[in-house]
């Protein structure tokens, strides 16, 4: 059994670990990336890869897919060590402060520090009690969209009245033969302006609004969806001839294991010291989604400052017999 060795080990390769790796190397931190999903990115690439993000400095308008290559071309620079598809399952702390950690797949890990950067934590889609659902999963039936071209000419049923199922109606309703929104009230859970969007879309005939309904059963063959069956509140059925459904229900969330490490946790948030970003526990620290403190900020470019300040900080920690001089990195270059 191998045993890895590194300065920092960070939980979760979303945009706030992705960044951590670069702020780490900066300070010539060596790090490891743990991730329960099978590709870096986080929710960025799980759930809207092709959705446009705007308040990226310096981007008017960028992918979170072009997001997540960039972040990770820059992490690339210090050559992080990346274990996928697997979660952290235990945490040992030593006598001298530093930490074992071992992940589901029996992977092992000393470190110095961590950075919990787990978004909302391990996660997955809600999935739609349907019969037979998993024989059409990742072919007919998706949670999140890689690429939308796939449904360029097809009849694609989107099911959810959230800004996922609302923006992904829209975006599609440019290339799919047609869409179906369905959803089990007239009110949306959405940004105002991509509500009147849709409105706007299914009074042009784009896109056709199901409401008020709910999925019942699926069609289809070999995994091949030919139609989505739904049922009103007085259990009248309609047939909706699509090759595609895409439920937007939202995730389902846990900590995990990294709930029973003795964290000061508030609603499945961890609570940090923002000055520092560090936890309860010394030599670890909690940036993004996870992190709360007052007035905490659920934004991308927020969770970029405090994976930085949780670098700087676990500086004295990894290196403590050396003194920390700060310079910009347009003085010192990469290092």
């Amino acid at each position: 059994m191998t045993i890895h060795n590194t300065d920092l080990v960070i939980i979760g390769a979303g945009p706030s670990g992705l960044f951590a790796v670069f702020e780490a190397g900066m300070l010539k931190i060596k790090s490891h990336v743990i991730d329960t999903l099978e590709v870096i990115g986080g929710q960025c690439s799980a759930l809207y890869p092709e959705k446009p993000i705007y308040d990226i400095p310096a981007h008017p308008k960028i992918l979170a897919s072009e997001l997540i290559e960039l972040l990770e071309a820059q992490a690339q620079t210090f050559h992080p060590t990346y274990h996928l598809n697997q979660r952290v399952e235990k945490l040992i702390k030593k006598s001298d402060g530093s930490f074992l950690v071992e992940t589901s797949k029996n992977t092992k890990i000393n470190c110095k520090a961590i950075i919990i950067a787990a978004g909302c934590g391990a996660f997955g889609a809600n999935r739609p009690p349907l019969i037979d659902i998993e024989k059409y999963e990742g072919q007919s039936i998706f949670y999140s969209i890689r690429s939308k071209n796939e449904f360029r000419d097809k009849n694609v049923v989107i099911a959810g009245g959230g800004d996922s199922a609302v923006d992904w109606a829209i975006n599609l309703s440019e290339i799919a033969n047609k869409i179906f929104v369905v959803h089990r009230r007239d009110k949306f859970r959405c940004a105002p302006e991509s509500y009147e969007k849709l409105k706007k879309l299914s009074s042009s005939g784009k896109i056709e609004l199901i409401i008020p309904f709910q999925l019942e059963a699926l069609e289809g063959n070999n995994g091949q969806l030919s139609a989505v069956i739904v049922k009103d509140f007085e259990n009248n059925l309609k047939k909706l001839e699509a090759q595609y459904l895409l439920p937007f229900f939202g995730l389902a969330t846990e900590l995990g294991p990294i709930a029973d490490w003795g964290l000061n946790i508030n609603k499945n948030h961890i609570e940090v010291e923002q000055s520092t970003m560090q936890t309860s526990e010394k030599g670890i620290y909690a940036v993004g989604d996870i992190a709360n403190y007052k007035n905490k900020l659920k934004l991308i470019l927020t969770s970029f400052a405090e994976s930085a300040t949780a670098c700087h900080d676990m500086y004295k920690i990894i290196f403590p017999d050396q003194l920390f001089h700060f310079e910009y990195s347009t003085s010192k270059g990469i290092l």
